[in-house]
């Protein structure tokens, strides 16, 4: 792990006790072990440091999401990843309130604005190769829209996060809606001996 990471890490455990005041360059040094002067010398800025602990915590939930993207099938591989942005234990909620602050920043900054645009359209890029890939398989129906579907689903994962930050629900709870939701979005194509047939009088 480099410095980074770990000052990243030491990062987001304030923003779970203590919220985004609670990050300072010293906080971040004392809780990381590492001089001031080191946090000083790897970060220019708060905002460099957020910036740097908000992709962090993107590739630690990115990892935890087993196996290969959109496998075994889209819908079940689309379950976790949301499962993965969901404030659910004490990593995933300091994650997910990084995610907030930055979003809460973003129409006042246009830089942040910019970052945050650019990373959703690399991760809707990559979940629309899915789709279409399910597509060609037979998975999914060749009349749905990618870049719908997929902005659905972000935008579904990202307001249930926000949700339950203040009206938090079990792991198991939160599973049973969120494959809900995505069956609702990816549904089941009927198979041919499941169509009826009712010809004209």
């Amino acid at each position: 792990m480099t410095r980074s990471d770990e000052l990243a890490g030491a990062a987001l455990r304030l923003i779970a006790r203590d919220g985004l005041t609670g990050v300072t360059f010293r906080a971040v040094a004392a809780e990381s072990g590492w001089s001031l002067g080191a946090v000083q010398k790897t970060f220019a800025s708060k905002g460099e440091l957020l910036g740097a602990t908000l992709q962090y915590a993107q590739a630690t939930v990115a990892h935890q999401i087993e196996g290969e993207p959109g496998r075994p099938t889209l819908r079940a591989w689309l379950v976790n990843l949301v499962m993965g942005t969901l404030p659910l234990d004490e990593f995933r909620r300091s994650a997910c309130l990084v995610s907030i602050a930055f979003s809460d920043l973003a129409p006042f900054d246009p830089a942040v604005a910019e970052s945050l645009r650019a990373g959703d359209a690399q991760l809707r890029h990559r979940l629309q190769m899915l789709a279409r890939r399910a597509q060609a398989e037979g998975e999914l129906s060749p009349n749905v829209d990618g870049e719908h579907l997929m902005r659905g689903v972000l935008a579904f994962a990202a307001g249930f996060a926000s949700q339950l930050l203040y009206d938090p629900i079990d792991e198991h709870a939160a599973r049973q809606i969120v494959e809900a939701t995505m069956l609702a979005l990816v549904p089941d194509i009927p198979q041919a001996s499941e169509v009826s047939f009712n010809p004209d009088p």
